[in-house]
């Protein structure tokens, strides 16, 4: 069975750092491209970072380069590693699985986890 859950989330002050994990069963990181995406109150999922072990590449949006980090530890599960968080970071964050080059467009993906709630607030 397919599935992905993520953990990590919570209430962090602008300028902190939280790190999120992605824990995926029954697919192989070698095969499978994870992203991380967010969602918040009213706005559109978007995608926020994504990385392939098999393409050897990853990529971030431009609101989080040099805050972001994504990483896996080569087995099953993938870390987004987030610094001087913002209060315009708050939203429900979301990793997903596809088969193929890693995408920040949330609609190239088919496999979901439930996501992470992660608020920044003073």
């Amino acid at each position: 069975q397919l599935q992905l859950v993520e953990s990590g989330g919570g209430l962090v002050q602008p300028g902190g750092s939280l790190r999120l994990s992605c824990a995926v069963s029954g697919l192989s990181l070698d095969t499978y491209a994870i992203g991380w995406f967010r969602q918040a109150p009213g706005k559109e999922r978007e995608g926020v970072s994504c990385i392939s072990e098999m393409f050897g590449v990853s990529h971030f949006a431009t609101s989080v380069k040099g805050r972001f980090s994504i990483s896996t530890d080569g087995k099953n599960t993938v870390y987004l590693q987030m610094n001087n968080l913002k209060v315009e970071d708050t939203a429900i964050y979301y990793c997903a699985a596809r088969i193929g080059n890693p995408l920040l467009v949330p609609k190239e993906y088919r496999i979901w986890g439930q996501g992470t709630q992660v608020t920044v607030s003073s």
